[in-house]
């Protein structure tokens, strides 16, 4: 299956593509897409890889669900396009980054500037019927983003995984503890930010990990 992709992904989960599950969910998808607005945009449903190259990796931060607002999803996970006001865990994390590192909020939710030094903003569900959360789990996305999590870990070395919240923590069970750093913390959703996402500290515990690996921090 042709799956429009960056290319150094496309390589290391063209196996996937032609598995039985990828073509069930890209039928499904395409049969949703005829009943319901679907978000991200087409275009955007791999921004993640296509914003952040394989070679370029150096942090993942693993969300759940795309936002299922008009406008709001742009295909990397807790990111908002540009004019769109901040969602709650959103500003949760901007507040965290005021308290870890002393930088103020940035005028835009767009995450991009993250994802093109190196952060994999990946959700484990790619896409999402409008105003309902949760529409697309369950169909095969959870079983692909396994394998982005398992060719990470077993191909790269000295990777930051960013879990926030008990279905992340899951998700990240097969990374290879050895040879990355797994950074984990309730979520920072304001349902939980207050039982240990505020005062975490991951963003300059990644950053203090990646210096010490000889890697460029990220400017968060």
């Amino acid at each position: 299956m042709n799956v429009s992709i960056n290319n150094s992904w496309k390589e290391l989960l063209k196996e996937e593509f032609d598995k039985d599950y990828f073509k069930n969910l890209t039928q499904f998808i395409k049969e949703d897409i005829q009943n319901y607005k679907i978000y991200p945009p087409g275009k955007l449903i791999f921004n993640a890889f296509d914003k952040c190259p394989f070679e370029q990796v150096k942090v993942v931060l693993l969300g759940q669900d795309p936002y299922h607002g008009p406008g709001q999803a742009n295909g990397l996970s807790f990111s908002v396009n540009d004019d769109i006001p901040f969602p709650p865990s959103l500003r949760n994390i901007f507040k965290e980054i005021k308290n870890d590192i002393g930088k103020e909020p940035p005028q835009s939710g767009n995450l991009e500037r993250w994802a093109e030094q190196g952060v994999l903003l990946l959700n484990a569900t790619l896409t999402v019927r409008a105003n309902d959360a949760g529409s697309h789990q369950k169909k095969g996305w959870e079983t692909f983003t396994d394998k982005v999590i398992q060719v990470v870990s077993e191909q790269k070395e000295n990777v930051v995984f960013i879990l926030w919240g008990s279905y992340a923590q899951k998700k990240g069970a097969v990374i290879d503890t050895s040879k990355h750093l797994v950074l984990k913390s309730p979520h920072p959703s304001p349902l939980s930010a207050k039982r240990g996402f505020f005062g975490n500290n991951h963003f300059s515990k990644a950053n203090e990990y990646l210096k010490s690996k000889n890697l460029p921090e990220i400017d968060w």
